[in-house]
């Protein structure tokens, strides 16, 4: 090929190519003119589609409702000690009759005690605690008689230490019971002081002193019938001195009776607290060594683990007392109880099922219908705590089985039910592309879910009924 082709051939190829590189620029130039929106055209084209009802499928299944509530672990029958008075004073000197009262050994709380058992020191004295409901109020001692008296002979009957009977008078068969009992507790018993014996000693002087004097008015001083005066003057004021003597001397009888009546083996109004219940526990000291023992000395409380919970009323409304209970601690410790009280002690629990009220909203969702209440405490009691009753002061949660469905039944989400304002419960149902309402009444009602009742076959599995939009 000649020099003058050549350079035609060639300026005929790099004219092929620009044409070729213009077509593709072209082309990727309309490509991307057809993809491009507007601010306006993209926004649009981000909207969300149009909403729909939000639906769930009805369930065929058994339901078992229960009531959950929160509470704390403690024990039971807590109760204040205090003392009815002092405590009786040693025979080691007469000095401490008048001693203050101080706290030698203070209750050890945590501890456990069983009818007889020695509580606390007072002065060295013990305080001992017995069963009876009468609360510790005196001295009981000789020619004492009453209630009391008649418990305190049952509690040492009891703990082996015959009386002689229940009379409900202290006689010599208590006081020895008492002795021995004492003795039993390496103590001894609140036997007659010195002043007491002092004081015996100078009334059986004064009736000894009464008597002579009597004797002496009754006699002749010494003279002979024809000594003397013998008229009637004289035998007027020997008769009034043998009446003085005579007066003189039952007094002192009289007196000396009635110390002697109460003098001999006593039981101090401080010795002695009367609980109702055994065994019990020390929860709290209140005293300690030195203290004067005034006010509260302890906390005591039953050996039975309690929990106290709390729950709406409507929900106490379906519970019932003797109920079995489930209790769980935080880490998963599981024990059986019973619902042993609701409400305060004594009272009912209150009726607070929701109901619609007149003039309100004409459907409420939701299967209580939005009835509310005042809270109603609880009390379960664990007969039998195991792990649990070294958890007592911890939170734990309670389940309360309320009633079951006996088989399975149609259930719906609680949030599926209104209620009209006649109250009437229905749902919805979307079928075909569209929702209908269906009357139902309610049954049980359990985790989120509620039994449903339709009128012949409006309703069945598998059915979407409608929660929200």
């Amino acid at each position: 090929m000649r020099p003058r082709e050549k350079r035609r051939s060639s300026r005929t190829r790099r004219l092929g190519v620009i044409v070729a590189v213009v077509a593709v620029v072209g082309a990727g130039g309309w490509f991307a003119g057809t993809r491009m929106q507007s601010p306006a055209d993209a926004a649009a084209s981000q909207q969300p589609p149009k909403a729909g009802a939000v639906t769930v499928p009805v369930e065929h299944r058994a339901l078992t409702a229960t009531v959950v509530a929160q509470g704390s672990l403690e024990y039971g029958s807590p109760r204040s000690l205090t003392l009815a008075g002092s405590v009786g004073a040693s025979q080691e000197s007469d000095e401490e009759a008048g001693a203050a009262q101080r706290v030698t050994k203070a209750p050890s709380a945590g501890s456990r005690l069983t009818e007889g058992d020695v509580l606390m020191q007072v002065n060295g004295r013990p305080v001992l605690v017995l069963l009876g409901p009468v609360p510790m109020y005196r001295t009981i001692g000789p020619g004492s008689s009453g209630d009391d008296v008649r418990q305190l002979q049952k509690a040492l009957n009891r703990l082996g230490f015959p009386t002689g009977g229940v009379t409900g008078t202290y006689g010599q068969g208590t006081a020895s019971a008492v002795g021995r009992w004492y003795r039993s507790k390496g103590y001894t018993a609140q036997e007659p002081t010195s002043a007491d014996r002092q004081q015996l000693g100078q009334l059986e002087t004064a009736v000894s002193d009464a008597q002579l004097a009597l004797l002496t008015a009754r006699g002749d001083g010494g003279k002979s019938e024809g000594d003397g005066e013998s008229g009637p003057e004289s035998k007027e004021v020997r008769r009034l001195q043998i009446k003085s003597a005579e007066k003189q001397l039952q007094l002192a009888n009289s007196a000396l009776a009635s110390f002697k009546a109460g003098y001999g083996t006593k039981v101090p109004a401080g010795e002695v607290i009367f609980l109702p219940e055994f065994p019990v526990r020390v929860d709290k000291a209140k005293v300690r060594a030195g203290d004067t023992p005034d006010g509260e000395v302890a906390a005591v409380t039953s050996s039975d683990v309690v929990v106290d919970a709390v729950v709406p009323g409507a929900d106490a409304a379906s519970l019932r007392e003797g109920t079995a209970v489930q209790v769980t601690t935080a880490d998963g410790k599981e024990a059986k109880g019973v619902l042993s009280e609701i409400g305060a002690p004594g009272s009912a629990p209150k009726d607070a099922a929701g109901h619609a009220e007149a003039g309100g909203e004409p459907e409420t969702t939701g299967a209580s219908g939005g009835g509310t209440s005042d809270p109603v405490p609880l009390k379960v009691t664990i007969p039998k705590p195991g792990p649990l009753a070294k958890d007592a002061g911890g939170a734990v949660t309670v389940t309360i089985e309320v009633g079951d469905s006996s088989g399975k039944v149609l259930a719906v989400p609680v949030a599926a039910v209104q209620t009209s304002a006649g109250g009437q419960a229905r749902v919805r149902v979307e079928r075909d592309g569209s929702v209908r309402r269906v009357e139902v009444d309610l049954g049980i009602s359990a985790d989120g879910l509620v039994e449903v009742k339709p009128d012949g076959g409006a309703l069945k599995k598998g059915d979407l009924v409608v929660v929200g939009q």
